[in-house]
């Protein structure tokens, strides 16, 4: 049995610092939401018996999980428990997978119940028709259940879907609803909870000052502009200052800049890392921890070579050691920007499969590391024969790593105990370049097919995890680096002698002069939303609804008493049942049909 910590690994790795996880608590005692997660695992597990072709459960009008199954599951939870439910199927779902790993005997039943799970929380998203519901009580309510007696932390749908990658879930209408309201900033975080979202209540007032309010950064799509803008003028002073090498090796404008930048940028760092821990490591954090390293070191450098007399050689030596290496990272730097281009769908889509080719490219540098192992040690105990180990270690090493690149070198290897090197050389090749690397490029394939098969989804999932890392840690002030370095500034002149109130007037002007120019363009972009939803609520329709060209007409035209609905219903064709059935069920009428007639003559024949 997993044990506790393993089994709340993913409501830890939230990423919520632990003062605002403390004061989290469940919409619903978690002992009942517990109790309504077994009612739903009981529903499952009778709907799946055995183990079948997955396309019966997820099929739209499956036989499987039909309507009376999704009817049974809303009900799991009665009147007072309803909006939990679509958070115990994902509970559900999460349970089932560790059943798949931890019986792998049974990892299709298992992963094929985890798919109901998803299929029937989608279609309790999709069919809620009452919008406000939806949003607050189903999808944004925290809840948690019981493990060893102990409550988990509550999370809601949305951070749960998230965590487990449901991308089923996810790609739910009324799910990107919500994130979209969250990404817009309809949705905002409470002010005195931050753990608890209400509506935006000036997102329908025309009133340009309104808008110019500094807490408006929090919105997500705020912030993601804030960033690019910020790395755009990032890469801007790194071309720049690579562009104007200074021979006398003293600092110029464009570095100072780029130092401050990136000292801003590691703080940023280093406090989501003591805010919300380990948790919040993860591919980008590696790849930006490494390239401010290289910066750090570059700047040290520099500093080492002002140490020196100006005419000197050794100043000359650090000063172009350090320009070497601050050229070097520039594939990192413009690497970088994809952070930020994420959220538009062609880099999306294109970094989701980047992840998981990444992830596949462990199984070959896994193979990769043993072999080469291997075979070097083969090649260092055929060169002890010659006594010659040191100055062969390099050459062997070289020679092996240019077989990986597929530029083999066989020349040289005749040396070692011929003929056996030239033979080992040859197999390695043979290993590394027909076999390897083969089954590399076979695993990339299979990654590629297995995304844009379900492309759509997996950009979603990636824009709603984007859009969670802006709202899960949330911040009582929004200084996005490196004007955090301005907040760090304020907060140790003033935090710890002015009042609160007072403290958080002066934040509040602060950021309002530091963003003023982001705020008048966000402040224009709301007006004209809140036009828009002033229209939209005037004609009866949802705040983010848009008139497309189909509908501009529709209201002009009677379908009922033109007869164009008898018209259609007549050629509709039944997509619920499939021939075979329909033909069933035709046969049996007309079978009772004859029933009934051979009864009515053999009375006759008796009268």
């Amino acid at each position: 049995m997993a044990s506790h910590r393993d089994l709340l690994h993913e409501e830890e790795r939230a990423l919520v610092p632990p003062h605002v996880r403390d004061r989290l608590t469940s919409a619903i005692p978690a002992t009942d939401v517990t109790k309504v997660c077994l009612r739903l695992r009981h529903l499952v597990q009778e709907c799946i018996p055995c183990e079948m072709d997955e396309a019966r459960v997820t099929t739209p009008h499956s036989k499987i999980i039909t309507r009376q199954v999704i009817q049974a599951a809303k009900e799991a939870g009665g009147e007072s428990h309803a909006s939990c439910v679509v958070y115990s199927l994902l509970v559900n779902q999460r349970w089932f997978r560790r059943e798949a790993v931890a019986e792998l005997w049974d990892a299709g039943l298992h992963n094929l119940r985890a798919e109901a799970c998803g299929v029937i929380a989608k279609e309790l998203i999709e069919t809620e028709d009452d919008p406000h519901y939806l949003l607050h009580a189903i999808l944004l309510r925290r809840y948690s259940f019981i493990v060893d007696g102990t409550p988990t932390t509550p999370v809601n749908v949305i951070e749960k879907a998230v965590d487990l990658h449901a991308v089923r879930v996810i790609g739910s209408s009324g799910y990107q609803k919500c994130i979209s309201y969250l990404w817009n900033g309809w949705l905002v975080q409470d002010e005195n909870d931050a753990a608890v979202f209400v509506d935006y209540k000036n997102k329908d007032n025309p009133n340009l000052f309104v808008h110019m309010d500094p807490d408006r950064m929090r919105a997500p799509r705020y912030q993601n502009a804030a960033q690019l803008l910020f790395s755009l003028i990032y890469l801007a002073l790194y071309t720049a200052a690579i562009n104007s090498i200074n021979a006398g090796g003293v600092f110029d404008g464009e570095e100072i800049a780029l130092y401050v930048f990136t000292l801003g940028f590691i703080c940023d760092e280093l406090l989501k890392f003591w805010k919300a821990g380990y948790q919040i490591l993860g591919f980008w954090n590696a790849f930006n921890g490494l390239l401010y390293s290289l910066l750090t070191v570059s700047f040290v450098f520099k500093i080492i070579g002002l140490m020196h007399d100006r005419d000197s050689d050794g100043r000359y030596d650090y000063s172009q050691l350090s320009y070497n290496l601050l050229a070097f990272i520039a594939p990192m730097f413009w690497s970088r920007l994809l952070l930020y281009f994420d959220s538009f769908r062609f880099f999306g889509a294109m970094l989701v499969v980047l992840k998981v080719m990444m992830k596949e490219s462990v199984i070959f540098f896994a193979l990769l590391a043993i072999i080469v192992i291997g075979f070097l040690q083969a090649f260092i105990g055929l060169d002890k024969t010659d006594n010659n180990i040191i100055d062969d270690v390099p050459f062997i090493v070289e020679s092996m790593l240019k077989a990986i690149m597929q530029s083999p070198e066989f020349e040289g290897f005749e040396s070692f105990a011929h003929p056996w090197g030239i033979v080992l050389y040859y197999c390695f090749t043979f290993v590394v370049m027909i076999v390897l690397l083969n089954i590399l490029i076979a695993l990339y394939n299979s990654a590629y097919e297995d995304i844009y098969e379900n492309a759509d989804d997996e950009y979603l999932a990636l824009f709603a995890q984007k859009t969670m890392q802006f709202v899960r840690a949330p911040d009582e002030n929004v200084y996005i680096a490196p004007l955090n370095l301005v907040e760090i500034v304020v907060s140790a002149l003033t935090e710890w002698w002015l009042p609160k109130n007072i403290y958080e007037t002066l934040n509040d002007w602060i950021m309002a002069f530091l963003y003023s120019p982001l705020l008048v363009v966000a402040a224009y972009l709301e007006t004209k939303t809140a036009h828009r939803i002033r229209q939209n609520r005037a004609r009866g329709e949802e705040d983010d609804d848009v008139v497309h060209e189909w509908e501009q007409l529709a209201d002009e035209i009677d379908f009922e008493a033109e007869g164009w609905i008898k018209t259609c219903d007549a050629v509709r064709p039944n997509v619920e049942d499939d021939a075979a059935a329909l033909e069933v069920r035709k046969l049996r009428s007309e079978v009772a049909e004859l029933k009934t007639m051979i009864t009515k003559l053999a009375k006759e024949g008796k009268d």
